[in-house]
């Protein structure tokens, strides 16, 4: 009887897993589904990051790991290499306009993780996670609109959120020196505890953990939007 390769062998040889099986999910997984593919993704939600950016966002990624990933995602389109021009002239990282297609994924992902019943949400965040969080958990005050512009400088990472008529308009890497209403400096773990209302933002000014330039009254406009969860 002859020897018939299946899908699944014949991906393996090539050096690439593959399920071998004509399903759209199936196909999807191919292209994202290998262990920690999905959190490198993650980490470009909010814009473009250096592979270093990368590394430390994900301590239990191996380099050599990070490496194969970051290339597998851009061989099939996930995401694309960018060089910055002088005087940084680093090299980037950034999803394509397919990739951030991953959205509702990532917030279907989020919906049906906090609902677990079996495993506690517990570990370390990124900077990244803070501020999507924000993101996600932000409630439209409509009723008492207002309008700012933050920059929150959070160790090696800074972002800038704009808040227009009492909606969150932006949340995202900051590109340049662009001016803003309110300057915040801090660590991630701190804004991540103010913002869960597990802390107080008086608490964490007077700590000196925590260090606000211009309109506080809008940064505790930002927290007051954010639920208790």
């Amino acid at each position: 009887m002859a020897n018939v390769k299946t899908p699944e062998k014949a991906g393996e040889k090539s050096g690439k897993r593959t399920y071998g099986q004509a399903c759209p999910i199936a196909h999807a997984l191919d292209m994202i589904g290998e262990r920690w593919a999905l959190l490198v993704v993650r980490e470009l939600r909010l814009g473009p990051r250096r592979y270093a950016d990368l590394q430390a966002a994900l301590p239990g990624l191996g380099p050599s790991v990070l490496a194969q990933r970051l290339r597998d995602l851009e061989a099939v389109g996930v995401l694309r290499r960018r060089t910055l021009p002088p005087p940084a002239a680093s090299r980037t990282y950034e999803l394509t306009e397919w990739g951030t297609e991953l959205e509702p994924v990532f917030a279907a992902l989020r919906t049906w993780g906090m609902r677990s019943p079996v495993v506690p949400l517990t570990g370390g965040i990124s900077a990244d996670t803070v501020l999507l969080g924000l993101r996600a958990f932000f409630v439209p005050q409509l009723d008492a609109p207002w309008t700012a512009t933050y920059r929150i400088a959070l160790e090696r990472d800074v972002y800038r959120v704009e808040i227009v008529d009492g909606e969150l308009a932006t949340v995202a890497r900051d590109q340049g020196p662009a001016p803003a209403d309110v300057y915040l400096e801090s660590d991630h773990l701190t804004l991540q505890s103010v913002l869960s209302h597990e802390r107080s933002l008086a608490s964490a000014i007077d700590d000196g953990a925590l260090t606000v330039t211009g309109d506080l009254k809008a940064v505790r406009r930002l927290i007051g939007a954010v639920p208790p969860r």
